[in-house]
């Protein structure tokens, strides 16, 4: 059985059946974000691609999902004991948001350097921020010790069933709007961190249209997970890679995701910071979204080439928003990588 190393307690995987409990716990609470495509982006691709926006999603980004179906199935001593989570951001976001909705205390472990868009919306949606340092600090024994002191349940941002399952409910969405569309996706790509998203997108995508191929991207420097599945174990990254993308710098995947994307996954691509920026302008650019660095890689891969799309049907998630104003308006000043300049 594998088991969560954020919660040193053995707890079973989910399954589909987990996905589909998960989306009928979430509706009318969640949003229903849409799937987009820009005939002008397909025509420069030579492809057909399709955008899931989980930018336009409560807290910014694909994480509330998760934090609303694990914060919900609380008793209501567990709920009145209040929750602890550590993020750089998003869950963060997402757990805030969650417990502020259910009347639930909160309080978040986030790193000194952490979006401000992000560490402030942490703090309006009520929640409680300790900060540490990224570099020499352990952001989950700070939260273990404060969920044991405060006598609070210790919410995961990726190795936790409800976690992974609530986030599997945008691969469920993605493949019922792709069939509305008269679509049929050679390749679902999505961003990788820790692999909660991937994890559960892949558990209802492999249900939902068994043929397509179910990639993850990563940023150069953190690409644990395709390393790890080229290994065939998890392996970790180098304690001093660096990158922009704040929502993707997990350290190693999660045992109970890896568990997971290990079985369904057709493999892997990284991109590098720049590569991302150009994706955040395409998005703005062709689409009007906001993405973040983190949201963005699965979409550089596909307009990077990482993954060819010509004559393909590509879905990418754009999985969050949350992006300081400096990083934003950097990234669309550059030049469109699709237009021939010459």
């Amino acid at each position: 059985m594998p088991t969560s190393p954020e919660s040193d307690v053995p707890v079973q995987a989910p399954t589909f059946a987990d996905v589909q409990s998960a989306a009928q716990q979430i509706a009318g609470h969640a949003i229903l974000t849409p799937l987009l495509e820009s005939p002008l982006l397909n025509e420069r691709l030579g492809g057909r691609l399709l955008v899931k926006a989980e930018c336009l999603q409560l807290g910014g980004a694909f994480k509330f999902r998760g934090a609303y179906n694990r914060i919900s199935r609380l008793d209501e001593a567990e709920r009145k004991a209040g929750v602890v989570a550590f993020s750089s951001g998003n869950h963060a976001q997402g757990v805030a948001l969650a417990a502020q909705m259910l009347g639930v205390p909160a309080t978040i472990v986030m790193p000194t350097d952490a979006p401000d868009i992000k560490l402030a919306n942490t703090r309006a949606y009520g929640a409680d921020v300790v900060l540490y340092d990224r570099d020499k600090e352990n952001r989950a024994d700070i939260a273990r010790a404060l969920a044991a002191d405060k006598g609070a349940i210790l919410v995961p941002s990726y190795d936790d069933p409800f976690i992974i399952a609530g986030q599997g409910t945008v691969g469920l969405e993605l493949a019922a709007q792709a069939k509305e569309m008269d679509a049929r996706p050679d390749a679902v790509i999505a961003p990788c961190g820790g692999g909660g998203l991937i994890s559960g997108c892949a558990l209802a995508l492999r249900h939902e249209i068994p043929d397509t191929e179910i990639y993850i991207t990563e940023p150069d420097g953190f690409d644990d997970t395709a390393r790890s599945l080229a290994a065939g174990t998890r392996v970790a990254n180098e304690a001093n890679a660096k990158s922009f993308c704040d929502a993707l710098l997990s350290p190693m995947p999660g045992e109970m995701t890896f568990f997971i994307n290990q079985q369904l996954l057709a493999g892997g691509f990284s991109v590098s910071d720049h590569q991302t920026a150009q994706a955040m302008k395409a998005a703005f650019q062709y689409m009007k979204l906001v993405v973040e660095p983190g949201g963005a890689v699965a979409l550089a891969a596909a307009l990077s080439g990482a993954y060819d799309c010509r004559d393909k049907t590509v879905a990418v998630i754009c999985s969050g928003g949350n992006v300081d104003a400096k990083i934003f308006a950097d990234a669309i000043m550059l030049d469109d990588p699709l237009v021939d300049k010459s």
